[in-house]
Parts: structure tokens; C-alpha cells; sequence
């Protein structure tokens, strides 16, 4: 089988590793970093099956450019892709669904005085998110006041996410722990793809900024089998029914983003692709053919369940100096193939590219991820941190504590 991966990022590496152990794989626009890598625009290349990593594409539609060439196409359609280009769109289809999610109210930038006021009326722990895309850090969670209040004024203004803030959503706080969960859907049913959890604040012990992901790992022990099955049971099935009370067929990978509270899980949101450093983390574990489970899924006929390897895996993200505000980039990569000699350790590109001396350089904030597994998190842990020891750059960031609380579960 001949696929096309559409991407060029950490996630869209792993996906095309996995893939390319049976078959032919292409990337674009890919990488430098990336084996396969083709400048050519996805609507100009033919394949038995196009897989599209990032979430802006498939708001813009390009699945359904790719579907009215007659392609058999992995990802949403830009109806089904409003899960995640618009929280405000998604809150709408959960309380349709009767899924549990977080109190929330909606405000544009009309409303400033509005969104205002409503966050007089909530007791703390106020949660304001853009209600379009803003690359995993359109998130605020404070039980600040005023800082609930400067990033109103933020994003409604534009300042902060252009447009992409100036409708916004206020929740109310929720607590316990978080899960994430992943499927891969064919429009009616779907099949589990595993769980992880992420890493999200640029520092260790969760501080500083929010991040696009510094690391995750899997498997997560508070996923419980009875815990899953109430995702699946109470989640993903009615919000896919919901869909399809839509007309929306929804056929590609299904990120259900959970807290786990006192009342039960409650999804906090809905990504309309695989997690980025999550695919990073589950996808190298995986024991079955990864094409044939999408292929079924694009055709509309999930009938193979995803088989996986019983190990854990920790992905730990190297990102550039400055990130996330301001990310410094250019910088030579050293180390990449002494990582990869590392026992038990794959390295994905995520943001480099070739100098004019051919070398790799940084190219963006998250700049690679480094992977290790292991018959247990201790094991896969150590390995990744030992090949995250052999790169280096100026200025090279990364946490030290990925996966640590899941070493005292």
C-alpha cells in the first residue's frame, strides 16, 4: 500500500515510522528530519491512502478537497473538524449529546462587559479558552481574578490570538486527574487507539506557561478498563451519534480530553486528531498494521481492533531556547544518531531543518521528541532521558520529570 502523511511535525514522523514498517509511506511537506519528505501539495499526489496529521488542514477542508478527487482520505471533514477549530461549536454538541463536560458560557468580542460580569458569578478556578485554534495555547486556567480578567480582555480584543480569540468560552474549573484518550473512528464506530497523558507547562512540577506538550507517556495507570469502557459507552458513542444527527460522518482519529471527577469523567474537550506528544508516545508500541486500521477507518469499515505492545513508553519533548513565547531557531542539532543508538530509544522530528552546510538546525519551538520504552515506566523512562542526553543545541530546553507521578501510582 502507498500512503500519504500530511504533515511536518513530531507526530506525522511517528506516524509515517510506524506505517512504513509495512509499507510505502510519502510526507508532506514533511521535513528535513523526516524520511519520505516531498514538497509536493497532498492534492497533486496519488496514493491507496491519505492520512492528515495537523488539525489546521482539516479545519481548511482538505479532506474533503482530497474526497472530491476520489481519494480515500484518514481525518475529518471541515464539518466534523469544527470539534476542535470551535470549543464554543463543541460545547454545543456535547450538551446536544447529553455528554458530561464543564459549566461553560460562550462570549464574543461584543460582550467584553458580559464576560466580565460572568466571571463575578463563579466561585474560583476560572477556566477561559479561545474559541478557535490557537496551537494548545489558547488555554488559561487561574483562580486569579484579575488575571481571569486581563486574559478576557485579551483574547476578545485580538491582542492575545487574533481572531481565533475574539469569540472565547468561560468554564467552570474542574478538578481530579486528567486523561486522554484516543480512537480512531469510521463515521459510526470506533476502536480504542490507547491512552496518555501529557505534559503540558513548559516547566517541571507543571509551572510556567502552557505549552503545545513537553512529553507524555502511556500507559496511564488511572485508566482503568472500567474507566474506558464509560469514555467509550458515555462519551465517544453519543457524541458520534450526535454527529451523525448532523449529516456529519465523522471518519478519522477522535482525542477525548478527560478529567476524572468526583462525579466522573467529564470531557474537557475534543481534539480532531491524534495528540502531539501523545502519538509520539502509544504509536511506537503498536504490534498490528496501523495503515490497514486507518484504511478500514477512511473506507467507512472498522473491523480489526489495534493490538499493542504490553510495555510502556515516555516521550520527552527538546524544545528550542525561548519557547514557548518566543523560540529561538537556527541552531545545529549534535546528537540524533547517537540518541537513536541508544537501547529501546526512537527520535522523531519536530521542528528542524537542513542549514546551507546541510546540517540540522532548530526550526521551531518544539524542536524534537525523544521516545524510549520499556518492560515498565521506570525502564522506559531512563531510556528516553538517556537519549535526550546525547542531543544538544544552545539553549536546549526540556523537563526532567516526565512520567514521574506515574511511578508513584
Amino acid at each position: 500500500m502507498k500512503v500519504v502523511v500530511v504533515g511536518s511535525g513530531g507526530r506525522e514522523h511517528a506516524l509515517a515510522s510506524v506505517m512504513g514498517r509495512q509499507h510505502e509511506v510519502v510526507v508532506t511537506p514533511g521535513s528535513a528530519g523526516i524520511p519520505g519528505s516531498v514538497a509536493t501539495s497532498p492534492e497533486e499526489l496519488d496514493a491507496d491512502l491519505f492520512v492528515i496529521g495537523p488539525e489546521q488542514p482539516l479545519v481548511d477542508g482538505l479532506a474533503d478537497r482530497l474526497r472530491a478527487q476520489g481519494k480515500v482520505v484518514f481525518g475529518p471533514g471541515a464539518d466534523g473538524a469544527q470539534l476542535e477549530g470551535s470549543k464554543a461549536w463543541m460545547k454545543d454538541l456535547l450538551v446536544d449529546a447529553g455528554v458530561a463536560t464543564a459549566a461553560h458560557k460562550t462570549f464574543s468580542a461584543s460582550q467584553l462587559d458580559d464576560a466580565l460580569a460572568h466571571l463575578e458569578t463563579m466561585p474560583g478556578l476560572y477556566v477561559i479558552k479561545t474559541d478557535g485554534l490557537a496551537a494548545g495555547k489558547g488555554v488559561v486556567v487561574t483562580d486569579s481574578l484579575d488575571e481571569a480578567r486581563a486574559t478576557v480582555r485579551s483574547y476578545l480584543s485580538g491582542e492575545a490570538f487574533g481572531d481565533a480569540g475574539t469569540t472565547l468560552v468561560i468554564e467552570e474549573g474542574m478538578t481530579g486527574p486528567e486523561l486522554s484518550v484516543f480512537v480512531a473512528c469510521d463515521g459510526t464506530n470506533a476502536v480504542l487507539f490507547g491512552t496518555a497523558q501529557d505534559h503540558k507547562r513548559i516547566g517541571d512540577g507543571d509551572t510556567g506557561p502552557n505549552t503545545g506538550g513537553m512529553g507524555a507517556y502511556t500507559p496511564v495507570p488511572i485508566a482503568k478498563p472500567m474507566i474506558i469502557d464509560a469514555v467509550m459507552e458515555k462519551a465517544i458513542g453519543p457524541t458520534l451519534r450526535a454527529l451523525r444527527a448532523r449529516g456529519i460522518e465523522y471518519r478519522g482519529f477522535l482525542y477525548c480530553g478527560l478529567m476524572l471527577t468526583e462525579a466522573g469523567p467529564k470531557v474537557v474537550e475534543y481534539n480532531i486528531r491524534f495528540g502531539d506528544p501523545e502519538a509520539q508516545a502509544i504509536l511506537p508500541l503498536l504490534t498490528s498494521d496501523l495503515a490497514k486500521h486507518l484504511l478500514e477507518a477512511a473506507s467507512g469499515r472498522l473491523r480489526s481492533t489495534p493490538s499493542f505492545a504490553n510495555e510502556a513508553s515516555v516521550c520527552v519533548v527538546l524544545a528550542s531556547e525561548g519557547y514557548p513565547s518566543a523560540p529561538r531557531t537556527g541552531d545545529v542539532i549534535q546528537g540524533i544518531e547517537a540518541a537513536r543508538e541508544v537501547p529501546d530509544v526512537e527520535v522523531f522530528a519536530a521542528g528542524v531543518a537542513a542549514g546551507d552546510d546541510g546540517a540540522l538546525r532548530t526550526a521551531g519551538g518544539r524542536v524534537l521528541n525523544v521516545v524510549g520504552r520499556g518492560p515498565d515506566m521506570a525502564a522506559a523512562r531512563k531510556a528516553a532521558y538517556a537519549g535526550a542526553a546525547e542531543i544538544s543545541w544552545p539553549g536546549l530546553q526540556l523537563r526532567t520529570d516526565i512520567a514521574a507521578s506515574a511511578m508513584d501510582a
